[in-house]
């Protein structure tokens, strides 16, 4: 008789543990990594989520893009074009799709999807862009409301 007790209280700790399962899983299964970009003009990147969190990295570019790779609470853990691994608060983001125009020298974007259309401007390395569509070879963005085609390498 004096088994009786623990194990109802055992089998009632299991019945909340598989009663809150579909729950913690739910919560797991809503969130999927994703592309973002920064709202403000000043961004910190912290080591961990909440602002007690020693500060990694100040950025100072609205619109630049970010990979959301987790979530915490009102956190993301982003990681930025260089690399660079952290948590920003949600407020901070936009899910306006930007791109980091990069390699070396400047990039050509194009009026048309294909080489043999006219050249409309010429991107420095480092240039944020809203990413308007992409094909297999060319992605169509627009810097300061002027858009075009350019080299998806770039």
């Amino acid at each position: 008789m004096g088994f009786s007790r623990p194990h109802r209280c055992h089998a009632l700790a299991l019945l909340l543990i598989l009663a809150c399962a579909p729950a913690l899983a739910a919560d797991r299964a809503a969130f999927v990594p994703h592309y973002a970009s920064f709202n403000r003009d000043k961004v910190y990147l912290r080591q961990g989520p909440d602002y007690r969190y020693r500060v990694l990295w100040e950025y100072h570019r609205r619109g630049y893009p970010v990979h959301v790779m987790a979530t915490y609470d009102a956190w993301r853990r982003v990681s930025d074009a260089d690399g660079a691994v952290g948590w920003v608060h949600q407020t901070m983001l936009s899910d306006t799709r930007t791109v980091l125009i990069t390699g070396i020298g400047r990039a050509t974007e194009r009026l048309g999807p294909s080489d043999g259309t006219p050249a409309v401007a010429l991107l420095q390395p480092g240039v944020v862009a809203k990413l308007r569509a992409c094909q297999p070879q060319v992605c169509k963005v627009e810097v300061d409301g002027a858009g075009g085609w350019v080299d998806r390498t770039r």
